[in-house]
């Protein structure tokens, strides 16, 4: 009998340490017949301290609220481009790469639940991207054809995705800026033809390129007093980032391993 109560407190306590453990969910994507995400995004996650979980691509509504009802962080990942004649009302251009509907709307749908129930988001690549598509902002469909003035190469070639190749200004004070331990730039790498465009209202920028492009983009909870407390949903937590942490993280440097730790203390605290 003692043993059996024994265990049972064991049991207890271990379940106690998993709920106090945070659940970041990882958006996928589809190809051929399966939902995958890259295991840098997975990586990052466990080495910030929080429990990944990989949501398959679906435009159910329902399945989407039961996702959102499971977890407590959701990071947005990179891929293909947006349809803008659907998103932003432009016709589309040449030089615009692949598009996936049904996982446009799936990206969109999930976000959008995310926010409304208060969550901390952050986007990556694409998912920076995604926060202009679905609340009310726009993109460069194609950087070189479309901004004249645009100098710095935004798609790395053979180069490895764990070394930066270009640099970034952040913000002084911004929350990026406190993040990553008050610095005003970094080098990043750089895996894009598209970028954000139009800033979506309640949005700012907070870090660009040397020539101008948006790199990073965040929203504020009211509490910070940052922005107007003007949003209906829970105000949580909002940062995406044109470059992609998760491939440096995984690669053994931990500069921006930061970030995923943010994220992973705003969704224990929320």
């Amino acid at each position: 009998m003692k043993r059996f109560v024994f265990t049972i407190l064991l049991l207890l306590g271990a379940a106690g340490l998993f709920a106090k453990t945070p659940v970041i969910g990882i958006s996928a994507y589809k190809e051929g017949g399966q939902c995958q995400v890259n295991m840098t995004y997975i990586n990052s996650i466990r080495l910030a301290g929080g429990v990944p979980l990989v949501i398959p691509v679906t435009c159910d509504d329902a399945q989407i609220a039961a996702i959102v009802d499971a977890i407590d962080g959701l990071v947005m990942t990179g891929g293909e481009d947006f349809d803008p004649l659907k998103w932003y009302g432009e016709e589309p251009i040449r030089a615009l790469g692949e598009v996936v509907p049904e996982r446009d709307e799936f990206d969109v749908k999930l976000i959008r639940a995310a926010v409304a129930k208060g969550i901390p988001v952050l986007g990556i690549c694409r998912g920076e991207q995604l926060m202009a598509v679905a609340f009310g902002g726009s993109l460069w469909q194609d950087i070189p054809s479309q901004v004249k003035d645009s100098y710095v190469k935004h798609r790395q070639g053979a180069t490895t995705s764990t070394v930066g190749t270009h640099s970034i200004e952040i913000e002084y004070n911004s929350f990026l800026y406190l993040i990553l331990g008050n610095r005003e730039g970094a080098v990043v790498n750089s895996f894009h033809h598209q970028a954000i465009k139009d800033v979506p209202k309640g949005f700012r920028v907070v870090a660009r390129s040397a020539d101008g492009i948006i790199e990073a983009v965040e929203r504020m909870h009211p509490s910070t007093e940052k922005l107007a407390p003007e949003y209906a949903d829970g105000g949580s937590l909002i940062l995406g980032v044109q470059f992609h942490p998760e491939a440096i993280t995984n690669g053994g440097n931990l500069e921006f391993l930061p970030i995923f730790q943010f994220l992973v203390n705003a969704a224990n605290a929320d």
